[in-house]
């Protein structure tokens, strides 16, 4: 059985919680052990090539929520709210339970928005928050947290991000010393990426740390694999047996049956 929205909220400073971004089915069957497969907007960028994750729409969002949910057993999937698809409670409220349909455990949203998250909950949908860095209206991507007071404003959001009944929170690119305060005030647990090692839980772009995506390199990004070179070997080599006929051989190809 998936996990369980519970099962992460008492993971809160015990085992760290584990998430990956995922877009796909076959992505999702590889992932599958980590306790949540976030289906990022993240994917306009590494799936659809835009330069940041504006444009993406809900229909895309159900489109990649989907194919996560046919290929997961064991993970908990969260799915984000597109930029413009939260602007008001009613078009949340439907956006969300799109998501829903299309397979998702929970949606995540930008921002100091209570209101708008206390509708989504209110309507049976778990709402997974997101401060700190805000991509789908970022203007440029700076450390957030540096100053006192900016940790200030930052506790007040976390503070009414969970009054207003998210389960968990998202920080990205917060200093590590914004992020451990952040951390040990919430009941929820925090998700970090960019954050240093005091969140309760940490998220990766799977195409950063599999080596995948090569347009941009953060420097929180810890690669665990160069998938990228491998492939264009193999590419490269695939060519090169075509052109020469090596590929393919009599062990990839099929014969009539012998008539006696």
């Amino acid at each position: 059985m998936p996990k369980t929205i519970d099962e992460i909220v008492r993971k809160k400073n015990g085992q760290k919680i584990t998430v990956v971004t995922s877009y796909d089915y076959t992505m999702a069957t590889l992932c599958d052990q980590v306790d949540i497969l976030l289906v990022g907007d993240s994917a306009g960028m590494v799936m659809l090539g835009y330069e940041n994750t504006a444009p993406v729409t809900i229909d895309q969002m159900c489109m990649f929520t989907e194919g996560v949910s046919n290929g997961r057993k064991n993970a908990l999937i969260v799915a984000d709210l597109p930029n413009k698809s939260y602007e008001n409670e009613t078009d949340a409220i439907a956006n969300s339970q799109r998501l829903i349909k299309a397979g998702a455990d929970a949606v995540k949203l930008e921002g100091r928005l209570p209101e708008i998250i206390k509708a989504i909950v209110q309507s049976n949908i778990p709402v997974m928050g997101h401060l700190g860095l805000l991509p789908q209206t970022a203007t440029k991507y700076s450390v957030q947290g540096k100053t006192k007071s900016d940790v200030e404003s930052l506790l007040d959001d976390a503070k009414a991000l969970q009054e207003a009944g998210v389960f968990s929170i998202v920080l990205e690119m917060v200093t590590s010393e914004a992020t451990k305060k952040v951390t040990k005030m919430l009941s929820v647990p925090t998700i970090g990426i960019g954050c240093g090692q005091y969140c309760d839980g940490q998220v990766l772009v799977i195409h950063d740390m599999l080596g995948l995506f090569e347009k941009l390199k953060p420097k929180f990004v810890k690669r665990y694999l160069s998938l990228s070179e491998e492939i264009k070997k193999s590419i490269s080599q695939y060519v090169k047996d075509v052109e020469s006929g090596t590929f393919p051989s009599d062990e990839h190809s099929f014969h009539m049956e012998i008539q006696s």
